[in-house]
């Protein structure tokens, strides 16, 4: 039996080598007895657009059944924020997401969802994974004999989360005022975009488990087809892209320029105080552009960082009231939705507010911009062997320079971040999803984000 570890967002692995069957059954078997320990009675399952999806999560919907919870179920592949939606609107105690997210397509993984709606806290996905057993339980896999117990019900998260989406934002305006491309990257958020707005511009947006072999990672080196759509059609003034699980963002604005996370926190912030006139916190993960902060403390709003992954910021959001709050990574959400990383909704406050201004999406960032100053960020992975990585890290504590120029200030709260001014700065960190080393940079303009990353790669490597 191998060694079952939760990463930055979940369990996963390649499927057939260590995600098999046996072992999601082993991991909810696990997740069962944390429920049963704490008197916990129902849970909701959903699976994304993954290689084996319905399966897998029939198999643990059948633990969870034998196990004497009651499990509520989509038939159809349902978005991760779609899954944490249902938990709440059902009154659930857990929720179970099959998917891998934005890794690469022979992986798939598994996701814990908590009663509030949102990642579950890092503590309480400890307690899971020391549950899990070393060995395959024997329990009763027929999934149509729970059904005809009454045990699993059928549900339909896609519609519950249409209603949501509804009663809280003015589609119709969205519909006059922008011309939306989408990429779905063949990922969960297609359906619900195509039923919002069926004169869209689709790409990928059918039901294929091999992604064409590319990660479903809405980020712009995997989004150049999106980029050439937006170019090549002038009345198109918007493209949206989500990950495979559509918890995650990336756009692109009216000339076909790719919009990263740091931009979209940046214009939510400013939509939640400038537009809803509403305060609370801002919460971001550990690569994060400063921009954000400077942001927040011209609207004079609490500012904290967390390290890297949702499950950080959820913890603060129930706790306390979060405005904003986001990753680097294209999961980024807002007050008065639920405690999760939603690609969809966060694409639809994006339209909102060119529909409310309207303004383009060049226009907005330009408002940005006159309060905190232009910027550009970019992300490069390095897929390197243990001796490699090994090396990196233990340059790493003891870097002092990059092209020359001096390390004014380091943060290590989740990897290492190091200033060479106050807004240039590079981050390298593991990856906690994948076998790579991530080497992210803010400068001021493209060329020299280039330049800084070619630097930090001879810096780390030499």
């Amino acid at each position: 039996m191998i060694n079952i570890k939760f990463g930055t967002d979940g369990w996963r692995a390649i499927i057939a080598k260590e995600y098999t069957v046996d072992n999601v059954i082993r991991v909810s078997s696990a997740a069962a007895m944390w429920m049963k320990e704490r008197k916990y009675k129902r849970v909701v399952v959903g699976f994304d657009c993954r290689f084996g999806g319905r399966m897998f999560s029939e198999y643990a919907a059948s633990v969870f059944a034998d196990s004497g919870i009651e499990v509520f179920f989509d038939r159809n592949f349902s978005s991760t924020p779609m899954v944490s939606l249902a938990v709440v609107k059902m009154k659930a105690d857990l929720g179970i997401v099959i998917t891998a997210s934005h890794n690469p397509p022979s992986y798939n993984g598994y996701k814990l969802k908590s009663g509030f709606g949102g990642p579950t806290i890092p503590k309480e996905i400890a307690e899971v994974e020391a549950l899990i057993p070393d060995f395959i339980p024997e329990h009763i896999t027929d999934f149509k004999h729970f059904v005809d117990k009454g045990m699993i019900h059928f549900i339909d998260m896609e519609q519950m989360y249409m209603d949501h989406v509804l009663s809280y934002f003015d589609i119709e305006s969205m519909n006059k005022n922008v011309n939306l491309a989408y990429d779905g990257m063949f990922g969960a958020g297609q359906n619900v975009i195509r039923r919002l707005f069926p004169n869209a511009h689709l790409l990928h947006c059918d039901y294929n488990p091999s992604f064409l072999g590319q990660a479903p990672e809405p980020i712009e080196r995997n989004l150049t087809e999106l980029a050439d759509l937006v170019k090549s059609d002038k009345s198109i003034n918007l493209g949206l892209a989500n990950d495979g699980d559509a918890d995650r963002i990336g756009l692109f604005d009216e000339d076909g320029e790719f919009v990263d996370s740091h931009h979209i926190l940046l214009l939510a912030l400013y939509y939640m105080y400038e537009f809803k006139k509403e305060k609370g916190k801002v919460a971001v993960s550990f690569s994060v552009s400063n921009k954000v902060e400077k942001l927040a403390k011209q609207y004079g709003l609490d500012y904290q960082v967390t390290g890297i992954g949702f499950k950080y910021i959820a913890e603060i959001m129930i706790n306390e009231t979060v405005l904003v709050g986001g990753e680097e990574s294209g999961g980024i959400s807002v007050a008065g939705h639920i405690p999760e990383r939603d690609g969809v909704w966060m694409g639809l406050i994006i339209m909102e507010l060119m529909a409310k201004t309207g303004k383009s999406l060049k226009e907005l960032i330009k408002v940005i911009y006159e309060k905190v100053g232009a910027f550009k960020f970019d992300r490069d992975d390095m897929h390197l062997d243990d001796s490699k990585m090994q090396q990196v890290l233990d340059k790493c504590d003891n870097l002092k320079e990059i092209g020359g120029r001096p390390i004014i200030k380091t943060e290590t709260i989740d990897g290492w971040k190091y200033y060479l001014n106050e807004d240039t700065w590079v981050m390298v960190r593991p990856s906690g999803t994948e076998p790579v080393f991530r080497v992210y940079c803010q400068a001021e303009n493209k060329a020299k984000v280039r330049e800084t990353l070619n630097d930090a790669h001879k810096a780390l490597l030499s």
